[in-house]
This record gives C-alpha cells, structure tokens and sequence, in this order.
C-alpha cells in the first residue's frame, strides 16, 4: 500500500497510475470526471498531501493511459475546484481545497501547538528516573560480559514468568523471550507462522501497525468484525473452517481499538474453536495493565491458560511504562521459543541490556505505579467524554473499562474527511479506514485518553469546529491517511 507522498515532493506518472487504481467507473462515458474525483479523493484521504508535485500532462497521460484532452479537461475541474494549482513555468501541484478543509481555527498562541491523536502513548510513569539511578549503579557488573541475550537479560525473564504464574498461567523462564517492543515481537512471531499468501485471521477493526506487518509479510488478513459488544465467535468459527488462516491475531483485552475485552466464559470457547481447527494464535496483552475500571485480580486468566499448545502471547512495556523503552516479550511453549531464537538471529542478535535491566527494576514492585497509571488514565477518560459531550454531541461511543482510547461512532460516514480537516486546525488523527484490514469504517473515529486533561478539553474543542466544517462540506471520501499509529 502507497503511503502518501512527502510534502513537496514529486509523484511520477507510474507512481500516480499506482494511487489511481481503477479509477473509471464501469460504463461510464465521463473520463476527465472520474479521473478528477479519483485525484480529489487521493487528496481527502492524504495520499496526496498539499504542495506535491504533479507530473506534466504528458506524463500522466502516457502512464494511465488516456488522451491528453481527458488529463487537461480534468487537471482543469481539479483547479476550479482549489485541489490542484498551476503555474506556467512551473507545472502543477496539489493544493488545499479552501472549500472542504475550511479556515483553520483562530486559535490563541499557547494552543498552536498540534495535538497529537494519531498515537495512543502516555508518558513515561514517573518512578522511571529513579529506576534509571538504580540500574546504572548496577550496569558495571554487565559491562564485563558480551551484552548479547539472545533470550533475554534472565533476572527479566524470571519476573516476567512470575507475573503469568500469578495470573493463572504457569510460567517458567524458558516460556520467555525479550524483544524490542511488542511490534518487534508480533514480527518475530509472524515470521514464524506464515509465509507469502498465508491467511492470518484477524478483528476488524484491529490495530493499524499489526496489520501492516501482516502485509509486510505478504500475507493476507481475514477480518471478523467485532459486535458491538465483543467477539463475533460463530463468526470466528465460521471464518477458521472456511478461511484456514495460517494463524490469529487477537487483542483479547480492551482491544484495540474497541476497548472490549473477553470474558473467561468467551475465552474457553475460543480456545475450543481453535483446538478444532488446529490454528495458532498470537495474542497481544500490551493493554492488559490498563484495566480502568475492575479490580486486575478479578481479571480473566491469560488466553494461554484455555490453549497453551496453540497460544504465543505478547506483551509489553509501551502502553504501561513508557513507548521509548522499547520492551517487549513473547511467552510461549519451549518448543516455540527455541524456533522462535533459531529466526531472530537473523533480525537482531538481543534487545538492549539497559532497557532490559530498567523494565526489571520497575517489576520488583510494579503494583504503586500501574495504580497510579490507571487512576491518571481513568481521570482522563472522563474529561475526554464530557468534553466530547459538550462539543460533539452527534459522536456516540460505548465507555470503555480500560485500555486507551474511546472509539467513536461518527453521525456520517466522514472518518477520513474529518483527520484531513483536522490537520489545518492542528490535530493528528488516525481515521476508521487505518483500523480496517480490507476498507471501511468511515463512520468510526478513534480518540486517545492519553494526553493530559487541559489538552483533552482543548482538542474536543477543536474537533467540535472540525466536525461543524465537515457537516457543511462536500460528501466524504473513503481513503487510508497515512499518518504514523500507535
């Protein structure tokens, strides 16, 4: 899949035939005006950001191919409309449509600043500075040997395996594998289960960045949609006997970006339905420490204590810690574990020794700063709903009981329209269609609960004015704006 193109940059014709795909509608007579909408669409959903250079005349022509009067006429519809401006001289390039995005808000200085929406990543907890003063005073005893853990630092790998065990899920050390965050983990276990044109089953909607790396391997998601109040099982059964995914990929705890969660009852029947179609799972736990609103010891075991011969579980520092320490872990049976070092070796040869020894520290006693992580998130999640209430009364979304974000039903299917319009008013989103393994999801929209609360209200309110722009535009676009996800 295309990614946009660098502002200012230059499409060439090729490229641009690329990002058209089938643009001309079946049977219809008017080229210049399919051609125009298919550009303007590239525009809306950010696959042709403002300032790109267009290719001359020829060029496109050549590379469709059409006739040259059919590019003109729709270069020219393209102008009238404020998408594409020209210059003699200086050729054609693409420009914001006055007329859809609106004046940017008239914003006081101090709130210049662009919020960003787009990632779903809390600061650092703040015992983290004083975890960094204890592990450098114990750095030299490391310094001696070669730093290569292929495995993981031990002492890491032993509190980790603990923390299964006390959830309900046996674990020794030899079950765990340290990678440089969840992504990097998803990777490894992918590389491991599939190949080019394997299926990999997946939620829909489901996390951006695990669906690329789907891609990545070229292998091909099958979405089941989620119901909105969980996981669509008859579905899931449905899509393993029909589909034979290679293997799943399933956020089983406040999922996202829904925020749902499967209970123990739901849990048991999943791994009955998986056992009979003898198809592995990966399961992504990086949300599982950010439950909101229950007791965590009320919570339903591991998804590996209902299938542990078919389960290789991930998990995280990210979301609960900090993103830039870049910890993450796979927990699976030995047997796996032993292939899955057997491939890494390929990819990288250990994850840092210092992150590993602080994510350590931090799980001696890692119980007063996760508190205090859920009671700051918690106290947000509020301000962001009665925020929303307040400035977007038309967005409905169910409350979630953890995670990170509320996933926001829209009043039209304007998702993309509505991140595109937020940019000139200083707000990155990630709109429905990046949470969608096959299109769709136009009428979704997903807002963090991760900054702080002054920031939340300020951004509501942007989004509100957004929202009022978009209610008097042009019909939205359907499109994937390529903006970074996490």
């Amino acid at each position: 899949m295309d990614q946009g193109i660098p502002l200012g940059g230059r499409v060439s014709g090729q490229r641009l035939a690329r990002l058209l795909g089938d643009w001309r509608r079946r049977g219809a007579r008017q080229g210049a005006a399919d051609l125009a909408a298919r550009v303007r669409m590239l525009v809306l959903d950010g696959q042709l950001p403002a300032g790109t250079r267009l290719p001359a005349e020829r060029e496109i022509a050549d590379a469709l191919p059409v006739s040259r009067t059919m590019v003109t006429a729709a270069l020219d519809q393209l102008r009238e409309e404020g998408v594409v401006a020209s210059r003699r001289g200086a050729g054609s390039w693409i420009t914001l449509p006055t007329g859809v995005l609106g004046r940017p808000l008239d914003l006081p200085s101090a709130s210049r600043a662009v919020i960003d929406l787009a990632r779903a990543a809390p600061p650092a907890v703040p015992s983290l500075a004083a975890a960094m003063d204890a592990v450098r005073l114990r750095m030299p005893e490391h310094l001696a040997g070669h730093g290569y853990h292929e495995h993981g630092v031990p002492e890491l790998r032993r509190l980790l395996a603990e923390r299964y065990t006390a959830r309900g899920l046996p674990t020794s050390p030899d079950q765990i594998v340290i990678t440089s965050g969840a992504q990097h983990a998803l990777a490894l276990a992918l590389r491991l289960f599939t190949g080019p044109g394997d299926r990999v089953l997946v939620e829909q909607p489901s996390y951006p960045n695990a669906l690329d790396a789907i891609r990545s391997m070229s292998a091909i998601p099958v979405p089941v949609p989620l119901a909105p109040d969980g996981w669509d099982l008859a579905g899931i059964a449905a899509a393993l006997r029909q589909a034979a995914p290679r293997v799943a990929y399933l956020v089983l705890d406040f999922q996202n970006p829904t925020g749902l969660r499967l209970d123990a009852q739901g849990r048991t029947r999943l791994g009955e339905l998986l056992r009979r179609a003898r198809t592995p799972a990966i399961i992504d736990e990086t949300l599982v420490d950010l439950d909101l609103d229950g007791d965590p010891a009320d919570a339903p075991p591991p998804m590996a204590a209902f299938a542990d011969e078919l389960v290789v579980t991930l998990g995280s520092a990210s979301k609960s810690h900090w993103g830039g320490m870049r910890i993450g872990w796979i927990r699976a049976r030995p047997d796996v574990v032993h292939r899955l070092v057997s491939t890494r070796t390929s990819i990288d040869l250990g994850t840092a020794v210092f992150e590993q020894l602080l994510m350590a520290e931090l799980l001696v006693d890692p119980e007063p700063a996760l508190r205090e992580r859920r009671a700051e998130l918690a106290a947000q999640r509020e301000v962001l709903i009665d925020s929303l209430a307040e400035h977007c009364p038309r967005w409905t979304f169910r409350r979630p009981a953890g995670g990170l974000g509320l996933w926001c039903e829209l009043d039209a299917p304007v998702s993309t329209q509505i991140a595109v319009v937020a940019q000139s008013h200083g707000i990155r989103l990630a709109p429905g269609g990046r949470f969608a393994a096959q299109g769709g999801l136009e009428r979704w929209l997903r807002l963090p609960y991760s900054l702080p609360a002054d920031v939340l209200r300020e951004a509501a309110r942007r989004l509100g004015s957004v929202a009022s722009l978009v209610a008097g535009s042009a019909t939205a676009m359907d499109g994937d704006l390529a903006v970074p996800v996490a």
